[in-house]
């Protein structure tokens, strides 16, 4: 499944967020509790201008990272098998 252009610009926001909060951090190697707690501001945020509860936000982030971690992953095989 495709992103649409505004899932992008969640997960941009997300990821950009992200990047600030946790600099320099590899989130593999950081407690998704801890994780949680640096990105609860963002969405917060997001969830007040959408109208929608911070559990809607963070389980819409989950399932569109998955896709697009799935797709990056696709490209690459492509790309390896030639």
């Amino acid at each position: 499944m495709a992103l649409t252009e505004k899932d992008r610009l969640f997960l941009e926001q997300v990821t950009r967020y992200a990047q600030e909060a946790m600099p320099g951090q590899d989130p593999r190697n950081i407690r998704v509790c801890v994780q949680l707690d640096q990105m609860m501001p963002v969405f917060q945020e997001i969830a007040a201008k959408e109208g929608v509860s911070i559990e809607d936000i963070f389980i819409r982030y989950m399932d569109l990272a998955s896709e697009a971690m799935a797709a990056d992953e696709e490209k690459l095989k492509k790309l390896l098998e030639g």
